[in-house]
């Protein structure tokens, strides 16, 4: 995925781009696997999926669980690039958290917090105040501070001046800002107050909860922007084996496949092509699962997202469960996709994600995928190739945005700028098109 926005990003600033893709399909590690038949060959399953699990096309199975948030970077760039005329989506129906052994929904209203079971009385009026505090703060303008500075003051003195307890503080760090560890707790607390805003602000758009997913899965993203990139002039070629990287004095010229070399002088790819530029620097841990049936105490929702956090099963990050079904088109009729996933701790990474599986009983079938993460050595700067970062165990686009935004920093000395973008479409497209 971050490859194809930004060749879509990089076709628009009038880049003459060529994406080619070993795989026969779009999106690498992004894409959305269907039929179920090639999921079950992917996982090197023996034999077929079952009769009862219908129609092998009815299926479009994400391999890397991720859901939007609807005020989020992925969505301004889907917007900005109009990339939204390809896809549709829909809003998740809740987001759960886990609190000593039982699910609750994350109150997305004020009603819902003070009918909530989460916080008793008092902490309910003390937990309101902090989100009316959140909700006025502006990093810009010192009166709506109250005595904290944002780039000094940790969040854990935040938490203090509001009186708020320890479970309120492990919903509110990890359900609502959606960290994976508590290392944020002792770090300047405006990063936190901008997240736990970004929820706020996604949550009221559409008020069922913060999140969207697209219809017919999330292989649909790289393929839109993919689309981008054509209609710029972009060129796409899938099925094509990557056989070096052409490099002299240290800079890439370009890429060789099937004997031939496309010269380049700027190069963007994911780990997997240069395992001689990356180092390790963690695994996740993905179980994909099959249900005939909703999560137990989700009100029968047919797409949820639940986070437990680190603290409740003595860990030192959240596990994650994201859930859709066939209302997304992506499971036959009647079938739910549950897929849990987090950062691996231990020598026995399926040992540390049962407490997600153990809500999902009765699972039909499962599939298990423990990753490599990697991370860049090499920025860039003298060889011009640009290494994007592996998936992590977040459940949002946020972290994969800001991997998008850093490269494009790195390749053109500039931020990336949204305006910007607007102005070059208009540049190609005129006005008129736009309105």
């Amino acid at each position: 995925l971050q490859e194809c926005i930004l060749s879509g990003i990089m076709s628009v600033n009038g880049k003459k781009v060529l994406h080619m893709d070993r795989n026969s399909y779009y999106g690498g590690e992004s894409a959305s696997i269907t039929p179920l038949e090639d999921l079950y060959k992917r996982f090197n399953l023996p034999g077929t999926p079952p009769e009862s699990m219908g129609r092998g096309r009815d299926w479009n199975v994400d391999l890397i669980p991720k859901f939007l948030m609807a005020n989020g970077q992925l969505v301004k760039m889907l917007l900005y690039t109009e990339v939204t005329r390809y896809l549709d989506f829909k809003v998740i129906e809740g987001s759960f958290v886990y609190k000593g052994g039982k699910i609750y929904k994350v109150p997305s209203t004020e009603a819902e917090a003070l009918a909530s079971s989460l916080m008793g009385l008092f902490e309910k009026r003390r937990f309101r105040k902090f989100l009316v505090y959140v909700a006025n703060f502006d990093e810009n303008d010192s009166r709506t501070f109250e005595g904290v500075d944002p780039k000094k003051t940790t969040m854990r003195d935040v938490y203090k001046k509001f009186d708020l307890g320890q479970d309120v503080i492990d919903f509110t760090g990890h359900a609502l800002a959606l960290y994976r560890t508590d290392d944020y707790l002792d770090q300047p607390c405006q990063e936190t107050i901008n997240r736990i805003k970004l929820y706020s602000e996604s949550l009221a758009r559409y008020g069922k909860s913060p999140y969207l997913y697209p219809l017919y899965g999330l292989g649909e993203l790289p393929q839109g922007f993919a689309r981008l990139s054509a209609i710029y002039g972009g060129t796409y070629m899938l099925n094509k084996p990557i056989e070096e990287i052409v490099i002299e004095n240290g800079k890439v010229v370009g890429v060789k496949s099937e004997g031939e070399v496309a010269r380049c002088k700027q190069l963007i790819c994911d780990p997997s092509y240069v395992s001689d530029r990356v180092t390790k620097v963690g695994q996740v841990i993905r179980v994909i699962c099959i249900l005939s049936h909703p999560i137990k105490n989700t009100n029968d929702a047919n797409s949820c997202q639940i986070i437990i956090p680190q603290n409740q099963v003595n860990r030192k990050s959240d596990i994650y469960v994201c859930m859709i079904s066939s209302a997304h088109n992506v499971a036959a009729q009647g079938k739910y996709i549950a897929i849990a996933s987090t950062t691996v701790e231990t020598a026995d990474p399926e040992k540390e994600i049962k407490p997600a599986l153990d809500l999902l009983e009765p699972i039909e079938q499962k599939f298990v995928s423990i990753s490599d993460l990697f991370a860049p050595t090499d920025l860039g700067t003298e060889s011009q190739i640009f290494i994007s970062r592996t998936y992590d165990a977040t459940t949002h686009f946020e972290t994969t945005c800001d991997d998008i935004k850093d490269i494009y920093k790195r390749m053109m000395g500039s931020e990336f700028d949204f305006e910007e973008m607007k102005r070059k479409k208009n540049d190609i497209y005129g006005e008129e098109e736009q309105q």
